[in-house]
C-alpha cells in the first residue's frame, strides 16, 4: 500500500488578526515575528488518515510526503515524517511562485506521476489559508482517478477503500476502487503527536528535492489583482436633550433623516 499526501506550510492560522500583515506589491501575506509558519491543519488530518490506513494493515505499506513551496516548506515535510511519514519530496523553484489553483493542481499531478506507484493520494479538505478546496479535486482530475471529499472515515481491503464522506447533516458510506485521492476533514480525529523517536527518525530521513528541471511547472489561468485587509470605519454621535422625552424625539429625527425609520 503506497501513499502520498500533499501538504502545505502557511501562515500560523492562530496568528492574532493586530500581527497579521500583508505584503500589497507582492500580493501576500507575510508571516509574524510571534506566529510563524506551520503545517496547513487539514492537511495535519490528512497525515493522520494516511498513518490510521498504515496502522490498519500492521504497520505495513509507505507514506510518501509531498509539498511544494520554498525552502522552509522542508519543515512541514519533516513535522510529517516525524507523524510517521516514510519518505519526503519537495517542489521549490522560481517557477513555481504565484500559481493558482489550476497551476498548484496540475504541477502536484506532474510530480506524483514521477514519484511513479500509488495507491491513495491524501489532501486536506481546504487550505490553512486561502480555503479555495480546488487543488485535491483538480489533482484526481487531472491524474484521471476517482476523488471523495471530504471524508472523515476510511478503511481499505480487497484493492477498495471504504470512506464515510462527510454532509451537512451527517455522512454517507462509499466503497470506491483504488487508486484514489480523498481530502480530509478534521472529524478523521485529532492528529497523533510527533514522538521523541519520530522526532530523531524525522531528522535522519533525506527529502528528496525537485525543481523546474525535474518536473514542468505549470501555467497559472488565473490572476492575483489585488490584496487587502478590510478596513471598516465607524462614527459615534450623542443625541441628546433636556428631557428624556426630547433626546428620544431628538433621536427618532436622526433616524428618520438618515433613512433608518
Amino acid at each position: 500500500m503506497n501513499m502520498i499526501v500533499c501538504v502545505k506550510q502557511v501562515i500560523d492560522p492562530e496568528t492574532p488578526a493586530a500581527s497579521f500583515k500583508i505584503d500589497p506589491e507582492a500580493k501576500k501575506a507575510v508571516a509574524s515575528k510571534d506566529k510563524g509558519m506551520v503545517i496547513s491543519p487539514f492537511d495535519e488530518n490528512a497525515v493522520e488518515a494516511a498513518m490510521k490506513v498504515k496502522d490498519a494493515a500492521g504497520g505495513d505499506g509507505k507514506v510518501m510526503i509531498l509539498s511544494m513551496g520554498g525552502d522552509s516548506a522542508k519543515d512541514v515535510i519533516k513535522h510529517s515524517l516525524a507523524m510517521g511519514g516514510d519518505e519526503g519530496y519537495k517542489l521549490t523553484d522560481p517557477a513555481f511562485d504565484d500559481s493558482d489553483a489550476y497551476a498548484t493542481a496540475a504541477t502536484i499531478a506532474e510530480a506524483i506521476k514521477k514519484i511513479g506507484d500509488y495507491d491513495i493520494i491524501f489532501c486536506g479538505r481546504q487550505e490553512g489559508d486561502w480555503d479555495a478546496g480546488q487543488v485535491g479535486s483538480g489533482i484526481a482530475e487531472i491524474l484521471g482517478i476517482p476523488s471523495v471529499t471530504p471524508i472523515q472515515k476510511i478503511e481499505v481491503s480487497d484493492g477498495k477503500a471504504t470512506v464515510e464522506r462527510v454532509l451537512a447533516d451527517g455522512y454517507e458510506t462509499i466503497e470506491v476502487p483504488l487508486p484514489l485521492l480523498v481530502t480530509v476533514s478534521n472529524e478523521i480525529g485529532e492528529p497523533r503527536y510527533a514522538t521523541l523517536k519520530g522526532i530523531m527518525a524525522a531528522a535522519k530521513k533525506q527529502v528528496t528535492n525537485w525543481s523546474s528541471a525535474d518536473v514542468t511547472p505549470a501555467q497559472a489561468r488565473s490572476q492575483m489583482l489585488k490584496i487587502y485587509i478590510p478596513v471598516h470605519e465607524g462614527k459615534c454621535e450623542f443625541v441628546e436633550g433636556e428631557t428624556v422625552e426630547e433626546a428620544g424625539a431628538n433621536l427618532a429625527a436622526k433616524l428618520r433623516e438618515a433613512k433608518l425609520i
